[in-house]
């Protein structure tokens, strides 16, 4: 999809009509053809392309009409993005421009009028850049106001530009890390991401203990999940968690201002209960995140309701309601399939486990293929950890299924191409597992044998040892429900039970 095509399916079809008369406008000449070009791009009218060609006898003439269209697009879209823009920062930015402006034509009052609203507005959200802008305005004019100590403004100047520095040198090292992370996901790069934690904090001089805002509580756990999520092990990062509750409980009355970012904190939260197999307390924390995702007329529904979804159902499997489980995840799926794919995907994987843990794989198998794109794709679309995740998963349900080449065919794919990388980021055991696995889908009466039933006993012990991870669990049952004999969703119950105490 090119970027004409990708701007044009942003629009809905009011904006469309709008663009249109837009053109018809800016056209001095009946013979254009940009709104013709627009048309062919809504439709992807083939013919169209071909004739237009024809008729101009040059493609040079068509790439540049191709040219001209995209820069009226970017026009319109910044134009409408920015009248339609009722957000409390665009006030601000509006004040501080008609400010200025009255202080050109020397209407004083008014001007220092909308510089005190666009004050108390941009003191409210807590932006610190909006408030840097109107102190320097404030003391560029305040020859006009000699009733008002200029020392008053240039003190309140400099306690907001220590608090813009460090809002500035947190955004830096939260560049670099969420660079770094992508890395790690996408290309598999191997880092030591404590170390680099430690060295990022050190070198733009980040305190934890410097006065918090929602933004940067989201930065530092966006960071603090992503970390516990390479580690496979959340508890790792409790003392943020337990910093974030205190934090929301004494600013609600803020909440509201910064409903982005509380959102985004909220679910952070929630995931962190569940992941550690605290799944009444990431309950709580949904049904506060489903409160907040109704604020607003919804204006944030669409964009974190399927992960809202993801942990609702998630959670549900766990305290024993598979069948509800089930049933978000699909209603999920067909109410939002203009959603993010890495979200879908996210939730479709999930269906797949909850089938496998079920046993009706074949309900598992039609889920698994419309996940119909390569490793290789994954990996760069979905990361590293989350392709490993889903080739396990794709596995088990073979094996399940006693489609045994198949099986056998993914496990030797897997090998080659994962078992280096494993093996350098420090985690065995999934190559153990898979070795164990591997094992049974050879020869699957092996399960019978005291010496085979031993090492997977012992595997296990030894994992519920290591880092706690709720999904770690959930595929560890499935082997240790062969060796019990049990089905796979009674032995993952079992497991949790006993990880959890």
């Amino acid at each position: 999809m090119n970027a004409l095509q990708e701007i044009a399916n942003m629009m809905n079809e009011a904006e469309k009509k709008a663009f249109i008369s837009y053109l018809s406008k800016k056209n001095k000449r009946k013979d254009t053809g940009n709104i013709e070009l627009f048309n062919f791009i809504k439709t992807d009218d083939i013919k169209y392309k071909k004739n237009i060609l024809e008729d101009k006898k040059n493609t040079n003439a068509y790439h540049a009409l191709r040219k001209r269209l995209y820069d009226n697009m970017l026009n319109f879209m910044a134009n409408r993005s920015f009248e339609n823009d009722t957000s409390q920062e665009n006030t601000v930015l509006r004040l501080i421009v008609v400010s200025r402006l009255f202080f050109e034509h020397k209407l004083t009052k008014t001007a220092f009028k909308c510089l005190i609203k666009a004050e108390e507005i941009a003191m409210n959200i807590e932006h610190f850049n909006l408030l840097n802008e109107i102190y320097l305005t404030q003391i560029q004019y305040a020859h006009f106001n000699l009733s008002q100590p200029i020392e008053k403004t240039i003190q309140k100047f400099k306690a907001n530009k220590k608090q813009l520095e460090y809002e500035e040198q947190l955004n830096l090292g939260y560049a670099v890390l969420r660079r770094e992370l992508a890395a790690i996901y996408h290309e598999g790069r191997i880092v030591d991401f404590q170390a680099l934690i430690k060295n990022t904090i050190e070198t733009h001089g980040i305190s934890l203990r410097q006065g918090l805002t929602f933004k940067s509580l989201y930065q530092i756990l966006f960071i603090a999940n992503e970390y516990a999520s390479i580690n496979n092990n959340y508890s790792l990062i409790e003392p943020f968690v337990v910093k974030s509750y205190q934090f929301i409980s004494k600013k609600a009355d803020l909440a509201d201002r910064h409903l982005y970012y509380h959102i985004y904190i909220l679910y952070f939260i929630a995931n962190f209960y569940f992941r550690n197999g605290q799944f009444t307390e990431s309950l709580n924390y949904l049904n506060l995140m489903f409160t907040e995702l109704q604020k607003q007329s919804g204006k944030y529904y669409q964009r974190f309701c399927l992960r809202y979804f993801l942990l609702l159902a998630f959670n549900e499997n766990y305290i024993g309601h598979p069948q509800k489980a089930i049933e978000i995840a699909k209603k999920s799926l067909s109410i939002n399939k203009k959603a993010d794919p890495n979200d879908s995907n996210d939730i479709r994987l999930m269906l797949i486990v909850f089938y496998l843990q079920q046993n009706t794989g074949h309900n598992a198998i039609k889920e698994m293929a419309k996940l119909n794109h390569t490793d290789s794709w994954y990996e760069k679309k979905m990361g590293m950890d989350w392709t490993i995740k889903k080739c396990l998963v794709e596995i088990l349900l073979h094996s399940q299924q006693e489609n045994t080449e198949l099986a056998i065919s993914r496990i030797k794919s897997f090998k080659r191409r994962y078992k280096k990388y494993l093996l350098t980021v420090k985690e065995e055991r999934v190559v153990h597992y898979l070795m164990y696995v591997e094992q049974y889908v050879m020869k699957p009466e092996v399960i019978q044998t005291q010496k085979f039933q031993k090492i997977i006993e012992d595997f296990i012990i030894t994992a519920q040892n290591g880092p706690k991870d709720v999904l770690i669990m959930s595929f560890l049952s499935w082997l240790i429900a062969k060796v019990r004999r049990k089905t796979i969703y009674e032995t993952t119950l079992n497991l949790l039970t006993t990880y959890s105490t």
